[in-house]
């Protein structure tokens, strides 16, 4: 088990200080690291509480839109404070697309699939599941950068953690005040905790999520599928994503990639969102050059352009959206909530029916 060089000093054993049953919940008392250090024996645990928070500024100093650790505007594909969750079969590009956003959140490029990242001060990546891929894969992205600045500004965790973080919920956390760390990608959640099916083991594994969240850690988590959707279809819904119902509760955005083992085209769907859907896409993998991009999605605005004196109805712009004949009428409502941004925008306007029955339809507004 190794750590990358820290230019500030070596990284201590991150062995040192722990104690108890290797297999007992919260039994590490990590000293002066741990975020709201346990009390000493025999002071009362109310006085090591931290402050309550008043219920006008909790509900009411609320953003229109929360900021975003990537995305713009109510496009928040990565909202602070909130959990990004990547699900995804073996081999489509899940660390790919990690490693762009690590490299985002360095600096280092200021987008990912078009949208904005906001840049952090410090990631730790626990390089978990399988890290000699992951090397591999990250040298074809990282390869041309300054190691100095790597070095002062990427901390890599390699193979498991020294606990089960489902069982010491205060671990993750814990590691990433260690690594003086502002974000932390986890790669992947199934090395992170064992028997992620069970209930109690998702509770766990989220309770740790939380408490580096509650530290304003920003976490970026990589997870796993169910081999196939019903009748062999594709994964598209929450239920398709491995394990307990909590690993995805816990999460404010879940991002689904599908496609075969390397393909370098694949399928994303937003499928959990913190505002705004976006996409699905249609993503390439250029991974000699080690970047995503975007290869299709649904530009309404040339659309209304293209139906002419007919313009667009919310009907056909979810067909294209979703590349389906049989839309849902879920799949409607959230085209036209699109259209509708798009009017209040400036950028199409809606006529509504003037007969019982048919579309409303947008134009563009020039």
């Amino acid at each position: 088990m190794t750590t990358t060089h820290d230019p500030v000093g070596s990284l201590p054993n991150w062995a040192v200080g722990l104690s108890g049953d290797p297999d007992g919940a919260d039994a590490v008392d990590w000293g002066d690291v741990v975020p709201g250090q346990r009390p000493q024996q025999g002071e009362p645990v109310v006085e090591q509480l931290p402050a309550f928070k008043a219920g006008g500024s909790f509900f009411q100093d609320v953003p229109a839109t929360p900021p975003a650790v990537w995305g713009a505007g109510s496009d928040v594909l990565w909202a602070e404070g909130e959990a990004l969750l990547i699900a995804a079969p073996q081999g489509v590009g899940k660390t790919t697309l990690a490693h762009q956003g690590i490299r985002a959140r360095l600096g280092l490029q200021d987008s990912l699939l078009g949208y904005p990242v906001t840049p952090g001060k410090r990631v730790l990546l626990l390089a978990m599941d399988r890290p000699s891929q992951t090397r591999r894969a990250g040298a074809r992205i990282f390869g041309q950068d300054d190691p100095k600045f790597l070095d002062e500004h990427l901390v890599v965790w390699e193979g498991p953690p020294p606990y089960d973080l489902a069982k010491r919920t205060d671990i993750l956390a814990a590691m990433c005040a260690r690594a003086n760390a502002d974000t932390v990608v986890i790669d992947s959640i199934k090395d992170a905790a064992i028997g992620l099916s069970d209930d109690a083991v998702g509770a766990g594994y989220n309770r740790a999520r939380q408490k580096a969240l509650a530290e304003g850690i920003q976490v970026l988590e990589l997870h796993h599928l169910v081999k196939r959707g019903p009748n062999g279809a594709a994964p598209n819904t929450i239920a398709d994503i491995y394990g307990s119902t909590w690993i995805t509760s816990g999460a404010g955005s879940v991002i689904l990639l599908w496609g075969e083992a390397g393909d370098p085209v694949v399928n994303l769907r937003h499928l959990k969102q913190p505002m705004d859907e976006v996409g699905p896409f249609r993503l390439v993998h250029d991974h000699p050059a080690g970047v995503t991009t975007v290869q299709h999605t649904a530009d309404l605005l040339e659309l209304a352009r293209a139906g002419g004196v007919h313009g667009l109805t919310a009907i056909t712009a979810a067909e294209v959206i979703n590349e389906t004949k049989k839309v849902t009428p879920a799949q409607k409502m959230k085209a036209r909530r699109r259209l509708d941004k798009l009017t209040a925008s400036g950028h199409l306007v809606r006529i509504d029916p003037t007969s019982p029955g048919d579309p409303a339809r947008w134009f563009p507004a020039e």
